[in-house]
């Protein structure tokens, strides 16, 4: 009888990496189960120890076993990355019972209690009511993690009467499968819709590029012609170069129409719903709104601070976002007479347009010399260059996708760091944007072989207090992934990027070396595991190096040719650096303001998506209203994934990385001594500490927004404060 992989203790995979060619459809239900199972009595065992509670046998507490965490992490990481209708029916089953063991556990009173009791041998408030703490004293990681187990309990409502918390059951059950059906929606909308050609003069202006990959879209679906999507790597470049005018258009009402038709996938109600939600959930937590409970545990802090950092970006940037859009509009005047009003539709056209004009430069000229495995050797080296790491592929390692490979990471001196998963193309199964997941995360602690667990297993033990001296203690590295959606190769040519690839490939690298540098205890605080408007440095941070000269010069080199891309062409790529970059500013913050909108209500929020949403971002925005659009509905950053009353963090983190990258510059972007710098007091801390202590034990002091703004070649305000 075939065994359930998820079941076994040692897969016997290369790292116990997850074995991908072993997993069926049928395995997940059965061991999530199972693992929800294993993991209540593992709470029941810590709830019926007879001795008192301690950090060591209640919070820092090491389970004999993980199955539910492993399961789930392959499960929820494929639903993204790879999934089917199968699987999606199987998330809208399990979802609700995975919620429902959460709030089992956070409503589980005696297990609270002794969390409660723990918490209290350390709080200030216990110690300075005259009882002095006899407990031992601990690590600023373990004070960390007893702080962040505590307040986890108590912001998800364990210190609430019974019908308080089982009106958060009722809200996190629902919750669980409105975020999930948006998401399903969103992904099938977009994939919902194709623009064919067949007339190859509906071709006029698009690049060579762009051609090949559609003729190879329609071809892969059996069609005649020439296949457009929604897709990033299909429709930017359509929506650039095409001449054609109304099929610009067409596109662009597709992609900004997604989840508002009158159809089955209409996002609306579950987005009135999933604000709502969050507003009476945070209101039963005591929280004015939403946005209040969120910024509890942000760098940020509060409301104000968040809105004075959108006022300080609109002070500086707005007016000269408008000039950007004003020196379109004239070039598209003097092309198309006096009369031409830019619409968003035109918007990419003629800036490339005025791009050309002023730089002679074009994402389609670099093409050539930015071939995904130079790329990939270029980002990899810069690893090398900068902390000394290696990558190795590992073809012994299993893999969910013929696309993807994995990596053996080694550090410096030949030691093992991690395993790195990459996963670079779009397809049916996988959502749209790129990011950085983990299939297990670093920690360090007991090695569970198999006598250890052979001996809890008979005397029936919950692993209470750490098995073994600290001594010998491994640190057990993490799987990380890296997932996109780039430029395919066609029949006639490799994969071939543009410079925003790059940047995106950057970007999510960034994460990864958040997670492949991690060095800490306990999972729960290490990589990304920080505060969220922190979480962006790293990967932002790397996005600085896309276009220094030196980097390009390490990989980039024509696919055919082997020639280095020439110096005159990085001139122009550094020239034109800024270019449309206080348009690109004010996007992000009408993003930012929109998020808010949502997030700071204090009543029921029942009106029209569209019309609030024409409110909430007005002094923010270049363009008319385009009638029937709306990016509420498919902006799952903040109302499926983790950006909710958060993605001002993105502009949190760009004062970060440019105020960080400026001590790159100062002392070479190569510079091994900051590099280290950062990874001992960043990369590798994860959560451990408060953020801003972090950074300035790296920086040396507060960030202030002045690199940004040079950055940006942004005249200064009259006054900057930090943040």
């Amino acid at each position: 009888m075939r065994e359930n992989p998820f079941y076994r203790k040692r897969y016997g995979t290369p790292h116990e990496t997850a074995p991908f060619n072993e997993i069926r459809m049928e395995d997940y239900e059965p061991a999530i189960m199972e693992g929800i199972r294993r993991d209540e009595a593992f709470i029941q065992k810590i709830v019926e120890n007879p001795e008192a509670p301690t950090f060591d046998n209640t919070i820092a507490v090491v389970s004999p076993d993980d199955l539910l965490e492993r399961v789930t992490k392959v499960f929820f990481n494929l639903l993204s990355a790879d999934t089917n209708d199968e699987m999606d029916a199987l998330a809208q089953k399990m979802s609700p019972i995975l919620t429902e063991h959460a709030n089992n556990i956070i409503f589980n009173r005696p297990y609270f209690e002794r969390v409660k009791a723990v918490y209290d041998q350390y709080h200030p408030a216990a110690i300075n009511e005259g009882s002095p703490s006899t407990a031992r004293p601990l690590t600023p990681e373990e004070q960390m993690l007893l702080e962040k187990s505590y307040e986890g309990f108590v912001r998800a409502g364990a210190a609430m009467t019974d019908d308080e918390q089982a009106r958060l059951r009722a809200i996190n059950q629902e919750m669980s499968l409105l975020t999930l059906q948006f998401s399903q929606n969103q992904l099938k909308e977009t994939n919902a819709y194709e623009l064919c050609i067949t007339d190859e003069n509906d071709l006029a202006g698009l690049p060579d590029s762009a051609r090949e990959a559609a003729a190879l879209a329609a071809k892969e679906q059996g069609k005649q012609g020439w296949l457009f999507t929604l897709q990033a790597p299909s429709y930017g470049p359509f929506i650039t170069y095409a001449d054609n005018r109304e099929l610009r258009k067409q596109m662009y009402i597709a992609k900004n129409t997604i989840c508002i038709k009158d159809n089955e996938r209409n996002n609306e109600d579950i987005v009135r719903r999933i604000v709502n939600l969050r507003r009476e959930r945070a209101q039963m937590m005591g929280y004015k709104t939403f946005a209040d409970f969120v910024l509890k545990e942000r760098m940020a802090e509060n409301v104000e601070r968040v809105y004075d950092l959108f006022d300080q970006l609109l002070d500086a940037y707005m007016e000269p976002a408008r000039k950007e859009l004003k020196d379109i509009e004239d070039v598209a005047r003097k092309i198309e007479g006096e009369a031409f009003k830019l619409q968003p539709w035109d918007f990419s056209y003629y800036g490339h347009k005025l791009k050309m004009e002023r730089f002679n430069i074009d994402a389609e000229m670099l093409r050539p010399y930015l071939e995904l495995s130079r790329v990939k050797e270029g980002v990899f080296g810069l690893a090398t260059k900068l902390y000394g790491i290696t990558f190795r592929e590992n073809k012994d390692i299993p893999v969910y996708h013929p696309d993807v490979q994995a990596f053996d990471v080694l550090d410096a001196d030949g030691s093992f760091l991690a395993v790195l998963y990459t996963d670079f193309h779009p397809r049916k199964g996988k959502q749209s944007g790129a990011w950085m997941t983990a299939f297990k995360e670093q920690c360090i602690g007991p090695e569970l072989d198999d006598n250890i667990l052979h001996e809890y297993e008979e005397k029936g033990l919950a692993v209470l207090t750490t098995p073994t001296d600290p001594a010998t203690w491994k640190n057990q590295r993490p799987h990380v992934s890296l997932v996109m959606n780039f430029t395919k190769p066609t029949d006639q040519k490799p994969a071939l990027l543009t410079l925003g690839e790059v940047e995106t490939f950057l970007h999510e690298f960034g994460h990864a070396l958040h997670g492949i540098f991690a060095n800490t205890r306990f999972a729960s605080l290490s990589g990304t595991n920080v505060y969220w408007d922190f979480v962006e440095l790293p990967s932002q941070l790397m996005e600085n190096f896309a276009i220094e000269p030196e980097f390009l010069n390490t990989f980039a080199a024509h696919y055919e040719t082997g020639e280095p891309i020439p110096q005159e062409l990085i001139d122009r790529i550094v020239a034109s650096r800024n270019f449309n970059v206080a348009y690109a500013c004010i996007r992000q913050v009408s993003f930012g303001l929109l998020d808010f909108a949502y997030y700071t209500l204090t009543e029921p929020f029942d009106a029209d998506i569209r019309t609030f949403e024409r409110n909430a971002w007005q002094r923010a925005q270049l363009f008319e209203e385009v009638p029937g659009t709306c990016m509420t509905v498919q902006f799952g950053h903040i109302m499926s994934g983790g950006y909710a009353a958060g993605y001002y963090s993105y502009k949190w983190a760009e004062v970060l990385d440019a105020d960080a990258f400026s001590l790159f510059k100062h002392h070479g972007i190569f510079s091994r001594e900051i590099a280290q710098r950062f990874r001992d007091n960043i990369l590798s801390r994860g959560g451990t500490e408060h953020p801003m202590t972090l950074y300035r034990r790296f920086r040396g002091g507060d960030p202030t927004i002045d690199a940004l703004l040079e950055r940006n070649g942004i005249k200064r305000p009259t006054s900057t404060p930090s943040l």
